[in-house]
């Protein structure tokens, strides 16, 4: 028996008309890539959504149709996320710190037909625009004035583009399992593999990460988004912000410390979201300067495994409320989030931020187990470990273009992470399964080691990785990033790891860098350092 309720799809169309009409005069807040602040609100988003939206109706765009954007944290890539996934299209989010190569490969991959371009990475379709011939029109998200000179013969202004779209366009009922964004991942072997959203899955992780003890987001938030749109559509932000109606301050291009501080400043900010890399500085800054903003009282931090001297700065220094996220690109990407509980709370900073670096608990949403070789479920114990696998109405069943399933015989989607799950459902991520290092046959976790070196005050940055060794199979090696003005040797520091670490789960060696190879998304990339040292 059928319960007698509306057919009511979840589409992505519907945040956006909600946002518009409950929260008409919510601000949205841009540092332009031009220069200036721009400021307009959540109604005027919509109609300027609906321009773009009938637009590319009447120039032919279909349901399904892929279009990429090359863009940073701005209003105009948020009209580029409604416009195009509200009639059917998929938004095809593009990371412009890869290779050209591998941009190449996703535009022609993915077949997009339209690119939405920021003025900075206009030279960077240039250089390749011979090789994507499927696009069909590049449109330079600014306005006639600051249009450039361009080799690009299919280049038109965003403002011209729109300027006869309809502001009373009716947004096409579609279902809510037809795709609305498209997101590619180079964590996988060989080429990225794209994710494909849906509507239903956008806005179901939309209420997920709104909850309390997830994101907390509401109408009285001034959410700063830091993790950029082009990074797993900023962690779902630019979506939930509008089912909650919170202000939304985007940084445009500029994510230098003393530009995001000020931004937080002028725009009381009470929460963003980002990448460790970008809080190390940002927390070094406002030490150095005391222009910590009085109005943040929230931070999440996510995209890799933070250091713990950065959250017990964060709210024993400066008392912003830390909590570490999990996730991945193929999850839309939220798996968990690390919410202390009254009984943490009632510990010091220095306890309860070792317990921090857990990657928390799942939300409503996301189910979780970890499995053996075998696929055998193992206990939630907090001490035995295995392959973390999940599943969820927003993790991916496979991708894009693949017709065969990416999941395990039961349904479960393997991250490749190796985890423990504690009795309370907290995740402690011990490694990728590419990244544990066998010695003498024991298993030592590289983020453990990183971990605990980053706990060191004279180490900023750290990252381990195994290298050959012919008696004891691999052994592993820091390569160390040193705070400003400190010289710290190998001897200090091993003698530091030695404090919490067994002798045998101790580098065999600590190289000092000037900085650390950092992939398109903020991680340490490990393969760069295999390559330069991983001879035995």
């Amino acid at each position: 028996m059928r319960g007698r309720m509306m057919e009511a799809p979840l589409l992505v169309s519907s945040l956006i008309e909600h946002a518009g009409n409950v929260y008409p005069d919510q601000e949205i807040v841009t540092r332009t890539v031009e220069g200036p602040i721009h400021r307009y609100t959540w109604s005027d988003a919509r109609a300027r959504a609906k321009r773009l939206g009938s637009v590319l109706v009447a120039q032919g765009i279909r349901e399904g149709d892929r279009l990429g954007t090359l863009a940073w944290n701005t209003h105009r890539h948020l009209e580029v996320y409604y416009g195009v996934s509200g009639i059917g299209g998929v938004c095809h989010t593009l990371n412009p710190r890869l290779h050209p190569t591998q941009l190449v490969y996703i535009i022609n991959h993915a077949e997009d037909r339209v690119l939405f371009v920021d003025l900075t990475f206009v030279p960077l379709v240039e250089a390749v625009a011979e090789q994507i011939p499927n696009v069909e029109t590049v449109v330079v998200l600014t306005d006639s004035e600051h249009m450039p000179e361009t080799s690009l013969g299919n280049a038109v202004s965003y403002e011209d583009f729109i300027i006869d779209g309809d502001i009373d366009f009716d947004w096409p009922h579609l279902d809510e399992q037809a795709a609305a964004a498209l997101c590619y991942t180079s964590g996988t072997t060989g080429n990225p593999k794209g994710a494909l959203y849906s509507n239903r899955s956008t806005v179901l992780h939309a209420f997920g990460i709104c909850m309390p003890d997830v994101f907390d987001l509401k109408a009285a938030s001034t959410v700063l988004p830091i993790v950029p749109m082009f990074h797993a559509c900023a962690w779902g932000i630019p979506y939930a912000a509008a089912a909650a109606g919170s202000k939304i301050v985007f940084p445009g291009p500029r994510y230098d410390a003393d530009a995001l501080s000020d931004l937080m400043s002028q725009e009381d900010v009470t929460y963003c979201a980002g990448v460790p890399s970008v809080f190390i500085p940002l927390v070094q800054y406002w030490k150095n300067t005391g222009s910590k903003p009085e109005s943040l009282n929230m931070v999440v931090v996510g995209g890799a495994a933070p250091p713990r001297a950065l959250m017990a700065t964060m709210e024993g220094e400066f008392g912003i409320e830390f909590r570490h996220a999990w996730g991945m690109t193929e999850m839309s990407p939220l798996g968990s989030v690390n919410t202390l509980l009254p009984t943490h709370r009632a510990q010091s900073v220095e306890e309860y931020s070792h317990f921090q670096t857990k990657q928390g608990r799942p939300p409503f949403g996301v189910q979780i187990r970890i499995v053996d070789d075998d696929g055998k479920p193992l206990p939630h114990d907090g001490i035995m470990f295995g392959e973390l696998q999940v599943r969820g109405p927003w993790v991916i069943d496979g991708y894009f273009k693949e017709e065969e399933s990416s999941l395990t015989p039961d349904g479960w989607f393997p991250t490749g992470d190796v985890a423990t799950i504690d009795s309370q459902s907290y995740i402690q991520i011990t490694d990728r399964t590419k990244d544990l290092i066998k010695s003498g046959g024991e298993w030592i976790s590289s983020i453990d080691v990183e971990n605990t070196a980053m706990g060191h005050p004279d180490i900023v940055m750290a990252a381990v990785i195994g290298i050959p060794n012919e008696k004891w199979g691999e052994r592993p090696l820091m390569i160390a990033v040193a705070t400003p003005d400190s010289s710290p040797t190998k001897e200090s520091v091993l003698k530091y790891l030695s404090e919490t670490l067994a002798k045998w789960q101790l580098p065999d060696d600590v190289i000092f860098v000037d900085e650390l190879p950092m992939g398109a998304t903020g991680k340490v990339r490990k393969v760069t350092l295999r390559e330069e040292y991983g001879g035995e």
